[in-house]
């Protein structure tokens, strides 16, 4: 059996880490704070895939999610690539480009007509799937949130942001689908609901 790569490679255990463009900064540097609610939105998305049923139905709704994981990953080269402090060949190899948003605006515009209007807020929750994909969601706006300040000097595309903010728009509106799909009833939220 050959050789593996250690897993393990002792050099954060002085709470350091490297960016993509070569610099060490510290684990709670704002662009790992970044890089980590990126992470934790695309473990979310994977934890709805495996809660989707696995027929027919949803696989357009899988292979849609799995792209957008892949395009997650994409956005996490990004933003470990500060364009203030990385080489060109390096910037341009993490280049994120604006067809990825295009994309999720296509699909939310194909979802909508299939929902009911929305007359008031919903509740989070629903199939397993559609309650994974709005915790999904929540984390996408963190990201979002932390990615500002990157943006504020030009260190990351403002694709990336206006990739993020789309993306929590698309994970609401597949949420619903999905509960849809699954025969779910979404909660309504009520002003003001008292409970004994």
């Amino acid at each position: 059996m050959a050789n593996q790569p250690k897993i393990y490679t002792r050099t954060g255990d002085k709470g350091e880490t490297s960016l993509f463009s070569g610099q060490r900064v510290r684990k709670n540097d704002p662009f790992i704070q970044a890089l980590g609610s990126v992470d934790e939105c695309n473990c979310q998305i994977g934890a709805a895939i495996a809660f989707l049923p696995k027929d027919d139905r949803f696989a357009e709704t899988i292979d849609r999610l799995k792209t957008v994981q892949h395009a997650l990953f994409d956005i996490g080269a990004a933003i470990a690539t500060p364009r203030s402090r990385a080489v060109d060949s390096k910037i341009e190899k993490t280049r994120f480009d604006k067809e990825e948003t295009a994309l999720l605006e296509k699909w939310i515009d194909e979802m909508v007509p299939q929902l009911p209007p929305l007359t008031t807020f919903i509740l989070p929750g629903g199939h397993s799937a559609g309650a994974a994909i709005h915790a999904a969601r929540s984390v996408c706006r963190r990201a979002e949130r932390d990615v500002v300040p990157l943006t504020d000097h030009a260190d990351v595309s403002e694709d990336v942001f206006i990739y993020l903010n789309r993306l929590s728009d698309y994970l609401f509106t597949v949420s619903r689908l999905i509960n849809q799909m699954t025969n779910i009833p979404e909660t309504l939220w009520i002003h003001n609901k008292l409970t004994t």
